[in-house]
């Protein structure tokens, strides 16, 4: 005899064509879009949104109030964009009432027992490796990488296509485009791989090398650095990215070895 203990809650939405395999949990006030996949023994709570054509992997949990003692148990949620996959007992937080939300954007893959805090929101098209572990109000840009075993602690900016080594501990605003490794960290270089892998023509890529070569390896401070860049490289939307990310930066971001900040 074969016997289904899957429990979806009856006002749950469920698209007609989602797969939702045995052992699993859904409650109530949950969205899944169409064509995605939940493995067995996931655990989808409270606030979940979930777009199209995901893949939910077993053991995972979505929505899970957050562990934050400054919650008081508003309503909140917990986005997860369409392709994204999340893999085998990964965590994610629903938001509390600073921001309401905690948000993975559109084909991201968060791989195995990752953790995402409350109020945490992350662009498209990331990479979250093994063990990847974020505190809360983190925000991250689109086509960020994070190797494995990295923790990045609460309140820290990481802009589109960073590249962060495993092992990292991340106590610094990154900026976008750069290459981050050791302990501690520093900054290495612009992450030229990811963003040729993803499109980005050559003459973007040589332009943002210019930039952090002035803010890297001139050895000036900050701010001499930053003024340097106006007056040296032509204005495009990538130099003011960059400009823009570092003078919002209330961390502080990742420098290089014998920097002045």
């Amino acid at each position: 005899m074969k016997t289904n203990l899957t429990h979806v809650h009856p006002n749950a939405k469920i698209a007609p064509n989602v797969t939702i395999d045995p052992f699993t949990t859904i409650h109530n006030n949950v969205e899944i879009g169409e064509h995605t996949w939940i493995g067995s023994n996931v655990t989808i709570m409270e606030g979940a949104r979930i777009g199209a054509h995901c893949k939910i992997f077993p053991g995972a949990v979505i929505a899970a109030i957050p562990q934050d003692l400054k919650f008081k148990g508003e309503d909140s949620l917990a986005l997860i964009g369409d392709y994204s996959v999340i893999r085998e007992c990964v965590t994610i937080n629903r938001g509390t009432a600073v921001s309401g939300k905690t948000e993975v954007g559109a084909h991201c893959l968060i791989m195995a027992y990752s953790h995402i805090a409350h109020d945490c929101n992350i662009g498209n098209y990331c990479i979250f490796s093994n063990n990847t572990t974020l505190a809360g109000h983190i925000n991250i840009g689109n086509y960020v990488v994070f190797s494995g075993l990295t923790a990045i602690q609460q309140f820290c900016q990481i802009g589109d296509f960073a590249y962060v080594a495993g092992g990292a501990l991340v106590r610094k605003d990154i900026p976008p485009f750069a290459k981050v490794a050791r302990d501690p960290l520093v900054f290495l270089g612009i992450n030229a791989v990811g963003m040729e892998r993803n499109g980005v023509s050559a003459s973007r890529i040589e332009q943002v090398d210019e930039v952090y070569r002035i803010l890297f390896k001139r050895k000036l401070h900050l701010s001499q650095a930053i003024e340097v860049v106006k007056k040296e490289v032509g204005t495009s939307a990538d130099r003011n990215q960059i400009l823009d990310f570092i003078e919002k930066s209330t961390l502080g971001i990742v420098r290089g070895y014998g920097q002045k900040s």
